[in-house]
């Protein structure tokens, strides 16, 4: 598969909801740094060695350090943006992710990338749409490292009540 440079824009509500099913493509591939994996271990406490002590690690079970899973969790808003966007979007908001595996691990040095197919978009109250990608993060001739359904909450700006406050904490209504 190919990386395409170029995101795929979807730029109303009925463009959206129209690609439900499709594979929107694929991010461009992102070099993991142990600079980023070092600034993810300050930023969250987690200093296993495993990530943060290349020495040590050398003599570890994978040869080097590797990223933490939830770092190649969070990369996950940046490579989607080069996926898709919705340029028409007043607000994104990221909702939830659910079913996350972590497959492989990610070597510090490696590159990664995402794949994204739009698995659901359906309308909700106060003109959010909820989108639900099922997203694949592979490592650059290492197979998938992790895969993941993401939802965000996408609100179109409503010229017929431009007063209508969002409220990101309740778009709506649950499931």
């Amino acid at each position: 598969m190919a990386s395409d440079p170029n995101p795929r824009i979807l730029s109303t509500v009925d463009e959206l909801l129209g690609a439900v099913g499709e594979r929107l493509g694929s991010s461009r591939w992102h070099e993991v740094t142990q600079r980023q994996v070092d600034l993810f271990a300050e930023a969250t406490g987690d200093h296993q060695w495993i990530h943060v002590d290349p020495e040590r690690a050398a003599g570890g079970p994978y040869g080097g350090t590797i990223a933490h899973g939830f770092l190649t969790l969070s990369l996950i808003p940046t490579l989607v943006d080069d996926v898709y966007r919705v340029p028409t979007a007043e607000l994104e908001i990221n909702h939830r992710v659910d079913a996350v595996r972590f497959r492989a691990p990610v070597p510090v040095g490696s590159r990664v990338r995402a794949t994204a197919t739009l698995a659901s978009a359906r309308r909700r109250p106060r003109g959010f749409v909820e989108v639900v990608l099922a997203v694949t993060v592979e490592v650059e001739g290492g197979g998938v490292a992790c895969t993941a359904e993401t939802t965000s909450l996408v609100r179109f700006p409503d010229p017929a009540d431009p007063a209508d406050p969002a409220d990101p904490a309740d778009p709506g209504g649950t499931d």
